[in-house]
C-alpha cells in the first residue's frame, strides 16, 4: 500500500512540476526530481529469471489482453473456471521465439523476448472447438499495444498438449514478475530494472 502511495505522490509532483513551471530552470530541476521520486516507488526486486508453478487445472484460456501501469505493462491471460493458483505457466527470455511442436521460427520484435507457456489450452479440451482465436505466428487478436513503454510485440506460438505458448516482445531484458488473481494469471514487466 505504502509503494502504491509513494508512486501516486510522484506521479502527482511530475504532474504539478511540469504544468506550475513550464519553461524555467526550476521546473527542469522539479521535473527531475518526481522523475527520481517515480523511479525508486516502482523500484522492483523481480528479477528477469525463469518463473514457473506445475499447478495444473482442465480450464481453457479465453482471452488474453493488456494493459499500462506507471511502473509496469501486464499482460492478462484469461482462464475462466480455473481455481485460483491453479493454473500452471513457465515463462523465461528466450534468444529465438520458435513455435512449440513444430520448431518453427517466429520473428518477435522488441530488445527482448519473454515466451510464456500457460498451462491452459486455446479448445475446449471436451469438444476440441477453439474458445481463443490466435493464430500461430499472427499478433495476438484484440490486443493493441501502441504507445505501450515496455511492450513492442506480440505473437501466438501455438496451443499444443493442454498449453499455450505467447511471444512477448519487450524493449529490453527487463524485470517481470507472474502472479495469479483468481483466475487470471497475469505477467507484469517492469519499464526500468
Amino acid at each position: 500500500m505504502r509503494r502504491w502511495m509513494t508512486a501516486a505522490a510522484a506521479l502527482v509532483l511530475v504532474g504539478t512540476a511540469g504544468v506550475a513551471g513550464a519553461g524555467t530552470a526550476g521546473a527542469a530541476e522539479s521535473g527531475q526530481a518526481g522523475q527520481r521520486a517515480l523511479a525508486a516507488a516502482c523500484s522492483t526486486a523481480w528479477g528477469s529469471g525463469l518463473k514457473s508453478s506445475t499447478a495444473s487445472q482442465s480450464k481453457p484460456l479465453t482471452n488474453i489482453r493488456t494493459g499500462q501501469n506507471a511502473c509496469y505493462d501486464r499482460m492478462v491471460f484469461d482462464v475462466t473456471g480455473a481455481a485460483a493458483g491453479k493454473v500452471g505457466y513457465h515463462v523465461s527470455y528466450v534468444d529465438a521465439f520458435h513455435q512449440d511442436a513444430s520448431g518453427d521460427l517466429i520473428p518477435v520484435s522488441g530488445g527482448a523476448i519473454l515466451q510464456i507457456f500457460v498451462s491452459a489450452p486455446s479448445y475446449d479440451p471436451a469438444t476440441m472447438k477453439p474458445v481463443y482465436a490466435g493464430q500461430a505466428g499472427k499478433p495476438l487478436p484484440g490486443v493493441n499495444i501502441s504507445g505501450y513503454k515496455t511492450f513492442k510485440d506480440t505473437k501466438f506460438g501455438a496451443s499444443f498438449e493442454g498449453q499455450t505458448q505467447v511471444g512477448l516482445g519487450v524493449r529490453a531484458k527487463l524485470p517481470f514478475r507472474v502472479l495469479q488473481s483468481g483466475d487470471q494469471l497475469i505477467v507484469d514487466v517492469a519499464h526500468t530494472w
